[in-house]
């Protein structure tokens, strides 16, 4: 025998030449004398099953009875009949002498004596699935014999097989034969190959050759006695030895007693037909059964009985036998998601099935489904695969993620929900990791760069913190042109509370990566003027910040001190322990109370009715809290909230979606153009009226506030210089706006810090000028010089002041008591 395997397995013989299947190792059972191997295709590699019956010449009877039933099984189909692919019939040596064979090819299947072993289901998990099995084997004897009226004459143990998919079905369709039942008194033998039944499978008519008896009873009369067999060899766990065993019904369930002895009736005609036996037994109402019969007919139910059955099927999965759940029920679901007949909260019973298979076996059975889903345009199917992303987003490849998923996913950043917005950000922090430098900056930071600017406050807070926990993944080039504009341009001038406090966080965890003069020029600066902002968690935030940061800068001082000036260049900034790792999410829901102003460009549906909750991500380990966010008072240094709908003042302009390109490392993300400060540092307020109090205070000129580099103003030199003197060193103690020149190319009135120790236009003639007169608050006004004793023209405002706006005055001071005084 195992000289006859090496034989056909090297595919010997003149009719295997062509053999597109190559031959395994057989099972230890086989219906009669069949023999059945396991097999694997030659053109893709997939698994089948290949039966082989041998004779000693073309026209063994045993020959003979198989091509019968490849002839059978070829033209009966059925999804309880085993599924026919190829056959074929050669000469293979056995030792001196030819064989003649026949081979059948089918779809991998395993004998069900063989399968039930290997399963060792016991008590009600046993029961349920043999009532599933029973329940196929009914269907496909009642198909032969009530529509096809065929008699399959040797139903039994051995002529029932088992799929990959815990499926049962019928063959070994040798004895297969047309139910004659029009010559009744003939005497013919209507199962030609009858004596190939077992004499303990015979039912007592078949056993006495009764023809004519047997043409007068119901076409299902012997294949019902033959599922009685089937039915006791189950149970029993045993083969059946002779026909006397049959009486034998203590392994039989009380529910499926009264139906197995009906058939196993002595008188043909009142033996039960299979197609009652499924309808009418209660054996068969369980619940695997109920729940494969309504997933096979998924297509025909409405949209009400899918969704309840869907959220019933979780607590179902539990209760049923973990393989039948992996290999019955997940391949069907994954089927019914796939061509749209399942709903969104099947995907949910998916992936939890999904968790119960090795890692291996998940890639292969759920993931394509999963990345198929991605493509779907059902919105509820796409929030729920990115609500559940970190449990399949580490089995995605990398090529998947940048070439399949995210071109899908990208989508929900311009979603017009804002909680498909929120989900697609969220999902990121998965899926950036397996995204390329192309995809991250080429896409990827162009969204984000529209995100921050989104009319719902929790977006732009969070769209910040997974801009700091990105940051790894970016190149050196992007990160310098993205994080630093992002956290202090936008972020920490969000009028909204978490999204200031998020950009500090953001700028703490991302300290690593910024050169000291940035720390020292653009983010300390920015910082520490949060250490008295109106929301008491962002000034602690600020006030860790800034500890942190002036920590690092006294590190590099030291550094500096010691002549270490190469290694204080390039070991840039070490984390403080509390802010290190990545940012947890701040926002999972908004809502705004108060105005809609005091959030900034929030929409009013937005801001009428919702919830802030926010989660402190100070240090680790804090816990997530929900919080109310009121009104919160606004101060000198609350900047604007940013907003789509209006032009930005700090440099970034609205992201077109046409000019997104894929150039990596030349194009820009969006924050290329952002930076409100100078090459150079600025000089504090402080230290600019301490200087302004110590020289005169004059008018600039027109050419001087027109320069945007310059922060100093040149005074005039006149001759009455020295008589401003004595009055210009108390500076303004009211907290109102003074009259400031605001630089007509400059973008930003925080530069102009001489603007609040501006001195006002001079009086002339008798007349008192009305920028002065508009507001009595003005505290310049007392100390402004008296009128000359002559009628000169009147001198025009600045044009920064207060009421009309009169021509532009030259700057310099009045001189008194002459004839002519014009201050020209």
């Amino acid at each position: 025998m195992f000289k006859f395997l090496k034989e056909v397995v090297a595919g010997s013989g003149s009719g295997l030449k062509d053999f597109p299947y190559t031959i395994g190792e057989p099972y230890a059972s086989a219906w009669g004398s069949w023999t059945h191997h396991r097999g694997i295709s030659k053109d893709d590699g997939s698994p089948v099953s290949i039966f082989s019956l041998s004779g000693s010449n073309p026209q063994d009877r045993h020959l003979v009875a198989g091509r019968n039933g490849v002839k059978r099984l070829r033209t009966v189909r059925h999804p309880n009949i085993l599924s026919f692919l190829h056959s074929t019939e050669a000469e293979v040596p056995d030792g001196p002498a030819m064989k003649h064979t026949i081979y059948i090819v089918t779809e991998p299947v395993m004998p069900l004596s063989e399968k039930v072993k290997e399963l060792n289901l016991g008590g009600t998990q046993r029961d349920e699935y043999f009532a599933w099995g029973l329940h196929q084997i009914s269907k496909a004897v009642s198909f032969l014999n009530n529509d096809c009226k065929l008699v399959h004459g040797n139903v039994c143990l051995a002529s029932v097989v088992v799929t990959q998919t815990l499926d049962w079905k019928l063959h070994a369709f040798d004895v297969l034969s047309e139910f004659d039942a029009n010559n009744e008194a003939s005497g013919s033998p209507m199962l030609q190959f009858e004596w190939l039944v077992g004499t303990q499978y015979k039912p007592m008519e078949l056993t006495k050759s009764d023809w004519a008896s047997i043409r007068k009873s119901p076409p299902w009369a012997i294949d019902s006695w033959g599922l009685g067999c089937l039915i006791f060899e189950l149970f029993s766990g045993a083969k059946l030895a002779r026909t006397e065993d049959l009486r034998n019904t203590a392994s039989i369930p009380k529910s499926l007693l009264p139906d197995y002895q009906r058939l196993l009736n002595s008188t043909p005609s009142r033996r039960l037909n299979p197609s009652k036996l499924i309808d009418n037994s209660e054996f068969f109402q369980n619940k695997l059964v109920e729940t494969i019969q309504f997933m096979e007919v998924l297509n025909l139910k409405d949209s009400v009985e899918k969704d309840s059955f869907f959220r019933k099927l979780p607590n179902i999965a539990e209760q049923l036998p973990r393989e039948i759940v992996l290999k019955k029920l997940l391949p069907v679901l994954a089927s019914s998601l796939e061509f749209g007949s399942a709903a969104a909260p099947a995907l949910t019973v998916l992936l939890k099935m999904g968790s119960w298979l090795p890692a291996d076996q998940f890639s292969i059975k759920v993931l394509p489904t999963i990345v198929k889903l991605f493509a779907s345009n059902d919105r509820a199917i796409r929030a729920c695969l990115l609500q559940h992303i970190d449990q399949f987003g580490e089995s995605l490849s990398a090529q998947t993620v940048d070439e399949q998923v995210f071109p899908h996913v990208a989508t929900g950043f311009s979603d017009t929900t804002v909680s498909i917005r929120e989900l697609t950000l969220k999902s990121m922090l998965v899926l950036a990791p397996k995204l390329s430098q192309r995809t991250i900056s080429g896409s990827l930071l162009k969204y984000l760069s529209k995100l921050q600017v989104d009319e719902d406050p929790g977006i732009r807070t969070n769209t910040t913190i997974l801009l700091g926990n990105i940051a790894n993944y970016m190149n050196d080039g992007t990160r310098k042109r993205v994080l630093i504009n992002a956290f202090t341009v936008r972020a920490l001038r969000d009028t909204f509370p978490p999204a200031r406090a998020a950009g500090i966080m953001a700028l703490s965890v991302t300290s690593s990566y910024y050169e000291m003069t940035e720390i020292a020029t653009r983010i300390l600066p920015n910082i520490v003027v949060l250490t008295f902002d109106s929301d008491s968690d962002v000034r602690t935030k600020a006030f860790q910040a800034t500890d942190q940061f002036l920590q690092i800068a006294k590190q590099h001082h030291e550094k500096l001190t010691t002549g270490d000036t190469m290694v204080a260049e390039s070991t840039g900034v070490q984390l403080k322990p509390g802010n290190a790792g990545l940012l947890g999410w701040a926002m999972s829901s908004i809502t705004q109370k108060g105005k809609p102003s005091d959030h900034g460009s929030i929409s009013t549906a937005n801001a009428s009715n919702s919830q802030v909750s926010a989660t402190s991500a100070a240090t680790p380990g804090t816990q997530a809290s929900t919080v109310g966010y009121a009104p919160s008072t606004s101060s000198s240094f609350d900047q604007a909230a940013p907003a789509s709908a209006r032009s930005s003042v700090d440099g970034w302009g609205e992201l077109e979606d046409g000019n997104i390109q894929e150039e990596n490392g030349s194009d820009k993300e969006g924050w290329d153009d952002v930076d409100p400060f100078d090459d150079k540092p600025s000089p504090s307020l402080l230290s600019n009226i301490q200087a302004a109090q110590k020289r005169p205070v004059v008018q600039p000129k027109q050419a001087v506030a027109n320069s945007a580099k310059s922060h100093q103003l040149k005074a005039q030199k006149s001759e009455d210089d020295p008589l401003w003197g004595p009055i210009a060193a108390a500076p303004p103690k009211s907290t109102s706006k003074p009259a400031d020149i605001k630089p007509s190319t400059s973008n930003n009135d925080e530069d102009d810090l001489w603007g609040a120790i501006a001195a006002p236009a001079p009086k002339s003639s008798g007349k008192p000028l009305k920028a002065a007169a508009a507001n009595s608050d003005d505290l310049w006004g007392a100390i402004a010089a008296p009128p000359p004793s002559t009628k000169a023209r009147p001198l025009a405002s600045s044009g920064r002041g207060r009421g009309t706006k009169p021509a532009q005055p030259k700057l310099g001071a009045q001189r008194i008591g002459r004839t002519s005084s014009t201050g020209m």
